[in-house]
């Protein structure tokens, strides 16, 4: 009537018997006690039933059915221990390598229940005595809990070559299962043991852990000068690998990006390359950086302002004119940078920029610019944008107006404030009343 082999039926199942408000199963069990042996389909149904008593004489008479093992491995994990301790006994006695290679996804899956971890221990105590080949369809089964639980065992066992725990770091989907056949292929390579069929697809791996182990690596196989091919990497965490490989292989990583960033003119600059600048240089670096915030492509320019944020070095006037870029990531860095500083900013010229007919990211900048003043600016700019075309800007204006509260720098009694309010038609008559009596207004 169903996938046998999907663990998820079964599941639901025992579950849909056990909570329907009526079950033939208490029926057909009396009838079928009475000298005749029960069907399959009978024991299912009693192996499901919500009374303790009929599910442990159901247990009773499981013995040399295999396709009732899946609700015997529900069982180990029952509520009632008679019933729990009888499936327990069921299943040592009927777990082999077969058997515990079928139900593993579905005895994983009741492993996290309380006293769910019986089956699960059994099948990995007689899958630790099996051979390799007897994993094989857990190493590649689509859930990814079933591979954890798969290669981990393999890892432990040493089922895996260091070639085979490379290549499926480097292809497996799931970040724990490439984690944990990186970290085996790299504890298997020998000091100074430049082993290609673990190296190589480590090093192309799309995960940047999985990379970052590879070149890891490269300084135990002795060839740290790869590495330097790595200090451009688009994932902070490689770079930083490489970094420290081409430290312990005498080389100065800030030099190489130093000269790599000073090639201005240089189309084939990586976006990496401006970002490792910024990880390890000081602030004599930041002209090399101011420098490439003109650079044609938008990326490198982002990472130009971000690494002058991350050396905190902080021009206002010259990151107000980025404010305008075309690339939204420029603006956005652009816009973090200037945040702390914004009320050194005119906010005259801010409102400008909150107009229709500008870029959507810079009209975002210029409202959290405006935003960051606080005050009577904040209140402005809120009102400015309460009826904007554009939804997430109009619902975030308003929810500014409705926080919004008269800070020291606010006149008592602002006449603009009143009007303002006023004008936003957001607030209900008591909490307009409210804030109109902070201001000191009189409502």
């Amino acid at each position: 009537m169903f996938d046998v082999a999907d663990p998820a039926v079964w599941i639901a199942l025992d579950e849909a018997v056990r909570h329907s408000v009526r079950s033939s199963a208490d029926g057909t069990w009396q009838r079928t006690e009475q000298g005749r042996t029960p069907t399959d389909a009978q024991l299912a149904l009693a192996l499901c039933q919500r009374d303790g008593r009929i599910r442990e004489r159901a247990l009773g008479e499981v013995a040399g059915r295999a396709e009732l093992l899946p609700l015997v491995v529900i069982r180990c994990a029952d509520w009632a221990e008679p019933v729990r301790d009888r499936a327990r006994t069921r299943w040592a006695e009927a777990v082999t390598v077969e058997t515990a290679t079928a139900l593993a996804p579905l005895a994983l899956r009741i492993g996290i229940r309380y006293r769910g971890d019986f089956a699960v221990g059994l099948i990995d105590k007689v899958l630790r005595s099996a051979d390799r080949e007897a994993l094989l369809p857990l190493l590649t089964h689509a859930d990814r809990t079933v591979r954890r639980f798969a290669h981990r065992l393999a890892v432990e066992e040493g089922f895996l070559s260091p070639a085979e725990l490379a290549r499926t770091a480097a292809q497996d989907e799931d970040t724990v299962v490439q984690g944990l056949c990186a970290e085996a292929a790299l504890a298997a390579l020998a000091e100074g043991n430049a082993d290609d069929d673990v190296l190589e697809p480590l090093l192309a791996a799309r995960n940047p852990r999985v990379r970052s182990a590879g070149v890891t690596a490269l300084r135990r196989a002795g060839r740290g000068e790869r590495a330097v091919g790595f200090l451009g990497d688009r994932a902070a965490v490689v770079r930083a690998c490489a970094r420290y490989v081409v430290r312990r292989s005498g080389g100065e990583p800030v030099e190489w990006y130093r000269r790599r960033c000073a090639e201005a003119g240089d189309a084939a600059l990586s976006a990496g390359v401006v970002s490792g600048l910024a990880e390890c240089g000081d602030r004599s670096d930041a002209e090399v950086l101011w420098a490439l915030t003109s650079y044609p492509d938008p990326v490198v320019r982002a990472r130009a302002v971000g690494g002058l944020r991350a050396l905190d070095v902080v021009d206002v006037r010259r990151l107000r004119a980025l404010l305008d870029d075309p690339a939204p990531g420029v603006v956005r860095e652009a816009t973090l940078a200037l945040v702390p500083s914004a009320r050194m900013l005119d906010d005259g010229w801010l409102l400008e920029r909150l107009a229709v007919e500008r870029a959507r990211e810079t009209r975002v900048s210029a409202f959290r610019l405006l935003s960051a003043h606080g005050g009577l600016v904040r209140l402005r700019a809120a009102v400015a944008l309460a009826d904007d075309p554009d939804d997430r800007l109009r619902n975030w204006a308003r929810q500014s107006v409705l926080r919004w509260h008269p800070t020291a720098d606010v006149p008592p009694g602002s006449a603009e404030v009143g009007e303002l309010l006023e004008r936003a038609r957001l607030v209900d008559a008591y909490r307009l009343k409210r804030l109109k009596w902070e201001a000191g207004l009189r409502a």
